[in-house]
């Protein structure tokens, strides 16, 4: 076993960092570098800026936190605010600082996150504790930037955008630009995503520095170690093949992705009536219930996760054996984010698609992203409609409940003037032929 150590740390050692961040991968059991972390942590060491791009599952965190590690244990003194790495969940925020600190822990590093969802004065005595790593969304750091008092990136040296592509959405455009401004020019800048658009063009006015552009994927794939597959049925019957999905795969770890966060909870609650597992995550939730929830997801105390696309991005869950589509995004990109939660960093896994007769034009936009057409999920439909009736008295009693649950708000709010329509509408029992221009 000695040598076999000895072998592991030498590779990392190979790629020019030092013996104890060599020594902090293989304890993380990182046996060897990934391709993006092999292509990327070279040119980071030489000072250049990197634009990565690879897909979901493959390394990216690594590729840009140990060159910053590197360069922390090397500066003869290493300023507090040393890093900035910008995200643009809350969940992947926590999840990279976790790693800045485990690669970390055998030279004293000290993170921050800040992100919404968590009181700002318990985050500004983080921020007073001088942490040389801060990690966090745009809208928060940009919250603490201009009100906490002591606060300040002007003596910065790295600034990391993950998941760069949504970074430079509108969403989180504006925010970015306040924070460039107030972060020095002279400066390493990291960009890595899964996906690039055109807004690459955007990314070089970020990379001030001759940015070097690596593409350890082709511009939108998935990896060989995913088996994708894709059933369509009529939209009455989704739950059902939902369930028998399930059953036949017991014993796995699954998420599961939908459209909407009312869908989330509707979903999680059918199949606990059912004897599932789950456990819903989605944007509506507070900060404090999600990381609730996806503890319990990690820990292996549910083993199945409902959640929206905010779950989609960055989460590196080891365990998660199957993703399903329960929806099929409208955004096919999405796609990609959505099944990389599966077969990460060379193990395998499953991706299933259900899709029905108002989501086709979506799917066949996914395999036209991808470049290859899937194979159908073997099932008799016959025998997944046996379930039918238990589903539907599943489903019957996790509406009541929701329902009793909207009116409960609804008269905590002090409005009494509620309909059933109205109800349905909430937890999209109503409209859901959205997608109707879709049909053939």
């Amino acid at each position: 076993m000695a040598e076999d150590n000895n072998e592991v740390t030498q590779t990392f050692k190979d790629l020019g960092l030092s013996e104890e961040l060599a020594e902090a991968c293989d304890k993380l059991g990182w046996k060897n570098p990934l391709k993006i972390q092999s292509e990327a942590i070279p040119l980071a060491l030489q000072g250049k800026d990197v634009i990565g791009l690879a897909q979901t599952g493959s390394g990216k965190t690594g590729a840009f936190a140990l060159p910053i590690l590197h360069a922390l244990l090397e500066a003869p003194r290493p300023n507090d605010f040393f890093a900035c790495v910008l995200s643009p969940t809350r969940e992947l925020a926590i999840q990279i600082s976790e790693q800045f600190e485990a690669l970390g822990s055998e030279i004293g590093v000290k993170c921050a996150v800040l992100v919404g969802g968590i009181d700002m004065v318990q985050q500004s005595i983080k921020i007073a504790k001088q942490p040389h790593i801060i990690v966090g969304t745009p809208g928060r750091i940009l919250d603490h930037l201009k009100n906490t008092k002591g606060f300040s990136l002007n003596r910065l040296k790295y600034l990391v955008l993950d998941e760069a592509d949504r970074l430079l959405n509108e969403d989180f455009e504006e925010s970015l630009n306040e924070i460039i401004q107030l972060i020095p020019r002279e400066r390493r800048t990291f960009l890595f995503s899964a996906t690039m658009t055109k807004k690459v063009q955007k990314l070089q006015r970020v990379c001030l520095r001759n940015p070097v552009k690596i593409e350890a994927a082709s511009k939108y794939s998935t990896v060989d170690t995913l088996k994708q597959q894709y059933r369509f049925l009529p939209a009455k019957h989704k739950d059902c093949y939902l369930v028998y999905i399930l059953t036949e795969m017991a014993g796995s770890t699954s998420m599961v992705f939908t459209r909407t966060c009312d869908s989330t909870r509707l979903l999680a609650l059918i199949l606990s009536n059912l004897g599932l597992k789950a456990i819903p995550i989605n944007g509506h939730m507070t900060q404090s219930k999600r990381l609730g929830a996806l503890n319990l997801f990690k820990s292996g105390a549910r083993n199945i996760l409902i959640c929206t696309d905010v779950a989609s991005r960055g989460l590196d869950i080891p365990t998660v054996d199957v993703v399903i589509n329960y929806d099929i995004p409208t955004n096919s990109k999405d796609y990609i984010h959505r099944v990389g939660r599966t077969a990460r960093a060379g193990r395998s896994g499953v991706a299933v698609s259900l899709v029905n007769q108002y989501e086709l034009e979506w799917y066949i936009q996914i395999e036209k992203l991808i470049g290859k057409k899937l194979p159908e999920y073997p099932a008799q439909e016959e025998e997944v409609l046996l379930l039918e009736e238990r589903v539907s008295e599943a489903k019957r009693l996790s509406v009541m409940k929701m329902k009793e649950e909207a009116i409960g708000k609804k008269k905590r709010r002090g409005e009494s003037d509620y309909d059933e329509e109205d109800i349905d509408k909430y937890l999209g029992l109503k409209d859901k032929k959205s997608s109707k221009k879709f049909r053939r």
